[in-house]
């Protein structure tokens, strides 16, 4: 690390931490589909309401277990009797099939079913190839994608609400954020919490829930009722960032934690250094949507005194303490962007 002992040495840190930040810092990247079957967005004239109506990551449907009256696309260059055919598993579990035969298929995933067809074609078949896509789901499907144990699409059975759909996933990965986003098409109406955010382009509902407030809470409003295509997401958790004059600067994982406070991340960094201003002390914090970051202010002497309450780091939070023979003056919001390894750090360096 560089320490931060001359005139200007802020912008030349903080321009080497944004730089030198792993990966795991990046904003997270769309996950892109790979379904192999046409779809359609739900309220389509002439669509089935259980269809599907987003590509999904290979991951998330490789891990749907197929039941009665699922539909599946069938890909198997080699068969033409089978090959781009769309089959209907029936209400015992079974598909007919032309050269594969009766295939029981309900309780196997989409990767089971299709090392069965591989196993039975192979008897007339040199080297048969088999890809499977569910086009139609036998109930309002409801898709849980990133840091879950059990990341899938699963079925709705009756009224469901997220914390027993979070139950049925086994919760959440010790690494994943604490922070769940739901999407949903408006269709099916806004998301009823305050926070929603509603894009009326896109046609969907946003909204991000804490999962602190999901589990400890008696009956929280968070709890919603899902609804059919709802998209629930938690990316792995960024940790909190500490810059400037304490003894290790660097990153701090979270781990299963909510949130860091102030003086917990002092301490785990190893305490102020002696050249710390301790009167200037502040967060920069990520303004969602964006590359930059606002200030807040730290009242360091308040919080040992027990007269403020010790501030709380979210991830990706930056802590930042000040040199003291140098006074930064950082107005309003700055583009930072630790989180996407922005390197262009905008900060005006005054001489105390």
């Amino acid at each position: 690390m560089l320490a931060m002992t001359s005139r200007g040495g802020i912008g030349v840190y903080l321009l080497c931490l944004a730089i030198s930040l792993p990966a795991a810092a990046q904003q997270p990247q769309p996950i892109r589909g790979t379904g192999q079957a046409a779809q359609q967005a739900p309220g389509t004239p002439g669509t089935n309401p259980a269809q599907t109506t987003n590509e999904l990551p290979a991951e998330i449907e490789s891990n749907y277990t197929l039941g009665p009256n699922d539909q599946v696309f069938i890909r198997a260059p080699e068969a033409d009797e089978i090959n781009e055919r769309p089959f209907r598993i029936d209400s015992e579990g079974f598909l007919n099939l032309p050269l594969a035969g009766r295939v029981h298929a309900a309780g196997l995933t989409t990767h089971q079913l299709e090392a069965e067809l591989v196993t039975r074609l192979r008897e007339i078949i040199v080297q048969p190839h088999v890809f499977i896509t569910v086009t139609q789901f036998r109930g309002a499907p409801v898709f849980f994608e990133g840091m879950f144990q059990k990341p899938g699409i699963y079925t709705l059975q009756g009224r469901r609400t997220l914390l027993e759909m979070l139950a049925t996933v086994s919760g959440l990965q010790p690494n994943a954020s604490r922070r769940i986003k739901v999407v949903r098409h408006l269709e099916y109406g806004s998301i009823p919490l305050a926070g929603a955010v509603d894009d009326a382009e896109r046609k969907i509902s946003t909204v991000e829930i804490g999962f602190a407030s999901l589990r400890e809470n008696v009956n929280p409003a968070e709890d919603i009722v899902l609804q059919p295509y709802d998209t629930v997401t938690v990316n792995r958790a960024e940790p909190v960032y500490v810059a400037g004059e304490v003894a290790r600067p660097g990153a701090l994982e979270l781990g299963e934690r909510d949130y860091f406070t102030v003086t917990q991340v002092l301490a785990l960094s190893g305490g102020f250094t002696r050249d710390a201003k301790r009167s200037d002390v502040r967060v920069l914090r990520p303004v969602l949507s964006t590359n930059r970051r606002a200030e807040i202010s730290i009242d360091l002497t308040g919080i040992y005194e027990g007269r403020v309450n010790d501030f709380p780091l979210l991830p990706n939070d930056l802590l930042y303490v000040s040199h003291s023979s140098t006074r930064t003056i950082v107005t309003g919001l700055i583009p930072i962007g630790l989180s996407v390894l922005n390197p262009f750090i905008y900060l005006a360096i005054q001489g105390k």
